[in-house]
C-alpha cells in the first residue's frame, strides 16, 4: 500500500510549512511537509511514513520539502548485513562494559542535566543549547508511537551499593521493519570516548536481536559535517527519487 495515495485525506492531511533558515546548510532556506493529525499517527502508520522519508520530533511528523534542493537523504543501515570496521570494533570494545537498560519514555533530573551538558558542548549557538525543560520534554518525551528510552551506565557500584554513573541516553522508535534512532545524548567530557559510535552499533545489534531489517538514522546531507558520521555504517540505503537504493557506491571509502 502506498499510504500517501491510499489513506483518505479526511483521515490524514499533509501541509507545507513556511520557509525557515536551514539548520544544516548556511544561507539556505528550508521547508517541511507535515503529516497531521498527530493522534492518527500510530506505530503502523508511522512505519509507513518512515518508508516515505518522514521522521518525528515529539508528536510532530515531517519530512524536508525544499524547492530546488534534495540535499536531505533519508538513510537506513541494513542491520543484518552490517559489518563493523576496525574503528567501530575499537569503540565497541571500549564501551562494552556499559550496562544498558530499556525503559518507557520518562523524565529524570539526571537525564535533563546530561542533555543540557551535551547540548552546550556539541551545539553551542545552534539553538538547542538553549532548550528549556518544556522544549526538551516536547522533543524527546512525547510520542504517539512505540518508543523506548535506553540508559547506558557504568557498572553497578557494589562498594557504595548504588547504580553506576549515567553516561548516555538514547530514544528509539520501534517500527514494523526496524528501529528509528530518534536522538541520543551522552557525557561530553570523557576524553577519547566514542559513545556516539557505540550507540549506533548497539542499536544495530538490538535490531538484529529483534529480527528486524533496518536502523533508520534520519537524514544524511553530503555537505554537512554534522551528518557525515551516518555514512560510516554500511551497507546503507538512501531514499532517492522515491526509491530506497544502495548508497555504498556514492560514498567515500572508509
Amino acid at each position: 500500500m502506498n499510504l500517501l495515495d491510499d489513506i483518505p485525506l479526511t483521515a490524514l492531511h499533509f501541509y507545507l510549512t513556511a520557509p525557515y533558515p536551514c539548520s544544516y546548510l548556511p544561507g539556505k532556506q528550508a521547508c517541511s511537509q507535515v503529516a497531521t493529525p498527530a493522534f492518527l499517527i500510530n506505530t503502523a502508520v508511522y512505519s509507513e511514513l518512515v518508508l516515505h522519508g518522514f521522521r518525528r520530533s515529539g508528536t510532530y511528523t515531517y519530512r524536508p520539502h525544499c524547492d530546488g534542493c534534495r540535499a536531505c537523504v533519508p538513510l537506513r543501515v541494513l542491520a543484518k548485513q552490517f559489518t563493523a570496521n576496525r574503528s567501530q570494533r575499537r569503540a565497541w570494545k571500549q564501551h562494552a562494559h556499559l550496562e544498558a537498560t530499556l525503559h518507557p519514555l520518562q523524565g529524570k533530573p539526571e537525564y535533563y542535566d546530561l542533555y543540557q551538558r551535551y547540548q552546550r558542548a556539541r551545539h553551542q549557538g545552534g539553538g538547542m543549547d538553549n532548550d528549556d525543560r518544556e522544549s526538551y520534554q516536547n522533543f524527546l518525551l512525547q510520542s504517539s508511537v512505540d518508543s523506548l528510552l535506553v540508559e547506558f551506565r557504568e557498572p553497578f557500584d557494589h562498594a557504595q551499593d548504588r547504580q553506576g554513573v549515567l553516561r548516555m541516553v538514547s530514544v528509539i522508535d520501534l517500527l514494523s521493519n526496524g528501529l528509528s534512532s530518534v536522538y541520543t545524548f551522552y557525557e561530553p567530557d570523557l576524553p577519547r570516548a566514542r559513545l556516539g559510535i557505540y550507540n549506533v552499533l548497539w542499536q544495530i545489534e538490538l535490531c538484529r536481536k529483534l529480527d528486524l531489517d533496518f536502523v533508520y538514522l534520519g537524514y544524511w546531507i553530503e555537505h554537512s559535517r554534522k551528518m557525515a558520521y551516518k555514512t560510516q555504517y554500511r551497507p546503507a540505503q538512501g531514499l532517492m527519487d522515491g526509491v530506497w537504493q544502495s548508497l555504498d557506491g556514492k560514498l567515500p571509502t572508509i
